[in-house]
């Protein structure tokens, strides 16, 4: 389960980890020459709510309007974000998205949280294939003049003929065969090309389409000469997220071409970060609007939720280990295993999947996952030597 920030509970359901309780405002009217202070305290349990009149006189600016909130909530419908009751100051509140709607199961996947002083209101949709974001404020601000219209654009979904790809040819598919992937693995994972009808160079282009039940979400490019770039629009996910559906037991690696690797050794419950790197390795971890650089974690919360062991093979280099600490971090390193790469020589030790795919075979990347070692232990060893 991926680790709450604001709460270190490793079991904690995805509504629950992702949006906190509401919490209701007293019924009682309020009088306008009385100015309450209200304060929440949460717990798992309980909630407790304090109210005291406010015997020094406060700013305006400090204290909760109703009727702000009520045209900050006007502002809202425009958009055609409709709140309810649970809409209050300080909350998060899950409401039907009108990009969206919800998908098929018409979720309530929107997630709205309006500022105490009742003066901005922010939200973003957690459907991977909306993922819709903004925020607006009481009074006019640049950027948010969108709130004047009552249209949207529409959802436009991705497809393999408006990304021009194709299928792969001759040049891609003797590149894979040489790094020993087989063109049945590449037709599984729907691995493409971009046109050359696209580009100036002409050059071969590969393209990993990435697909979420069953949608194409995103797609990343690959130049035969290690040149990478993303598809404008693309959902932040692990590649290979539908082959975990259901899974207890999964393997993380740091490619695709690793994850690739790993179904050639038997392993189709891999899935791949979808960029190198950890980012900022704080103390502190970030809160889950500001893990920027891990949002394909929370993207694929409710996958991850699933899982009971999670194998981590990442690269056997500085980036890599620290990638694999930041995904223990957030992960949860009592259900995290890490994998040794074996000796290439006397001096260094073979970098990633690919590299023991191709030069000791699958027999040997397989045994290798099968001997992945419990994380706590392997950092425990890492820090007597």
């Amino acid at each position: 389960m991926l680790t709450s920030l604001s709460s270190i509970c490793l079991y904690r359901p995805l509504r629950t980890a992702l949006f906190f309780s509401t919490h209701n405002l007293l019924s009682s009217p309020i009088s306008s020459n009385t100015s309450l202070h209200i304060c929440y305290c949460s717990s798992s349990s309980s909630t407790q709510v304090q109210i005291a009149p406010a015997n020094v006189e406060q700013n305006e600016e400090q204290s909760i309007g109703v009727p702000k909130v009520d045209v900050l909530k006007q502002k809202l419908e425009l958009l055609g974000i409709i709140c309810d009751s649970s809409c209050v100051p300080g909350h998060y509140s899950n409401l039907l998205c009108p990009k969206c709607n919800g998908g098929q199961s018409l979720e309530r996947s929107l997630s709205l949280y309006i500022v105490q002083k009742g003066d901005l209101a922010r939200w973003r949709c957690f459907r991977t294939d909306c993922n819709w974001a903004d925020k607006v404020f009481l009074e006019g601000k640049a950027g948010h003049n969108e709130v004047k219209k009552k249209e949207f654009q529409p959802f436009r979904q991705m497809t393999e003929e408006g990304l021009r790809l194709v299928p792969i040819g001759e040049k891609v598919t003797a590149y894979f065969n040489e790094r020993k992937i087989s063109e049945e693995t590449l037709r599984r994972n729907a691995v493409m090309q971009l046109s050359n009808d696209v580009q100036r160079s002409k050059e071969d282009v590969i393209a990993f389409t990435y697909r979420h039940n069953g949608l194409l979400v995103g797609c990343k490019y690959r130049t035969l000469e290690k040149r990478f770039w993303t598809e404008r629009g693309s959902d932040k996910i692990l590649y290979g997220i539908d082959d975990i559906n259901g899974a207890a037991e999964i393997i993380i690696v740091e490619g695709e071409i690793d994850k690739l690797s790993m179904e050639e050794a038997g392993f189709c419950n891999c899935v791949s970060a979808p960029g190198g790197g950890a980012g900022k390795n704080s103390p502190i971890l970030p809160s889950m609007e500001k893990d920027t650089t891990f949002q394909y974690l929370w993207n694929c919360k409710q996958e991850l939720d699933k899982v009971s062991r999670i194998i981590l093979a990442t690269d056997n280099d500085a980036t890599g280990q620290a990638l694999a600490r930041a995904l223990a971090r957030r992960l949860g390193t009592n259900r995290c295993w890490q994998v040794s790469w074996p000796k290439k020589d006397e001096f260094s030790c073979f970098k990633d999947a690919n590299e023991v795919l191709k030069y000791m075979g699958p027999d040997a990347l397989r045994k290798v996952i099968e001997s992945a070692e419990p994380y706590q232990l392997c950092i425990s060893e890492t820090e007597t030597k």
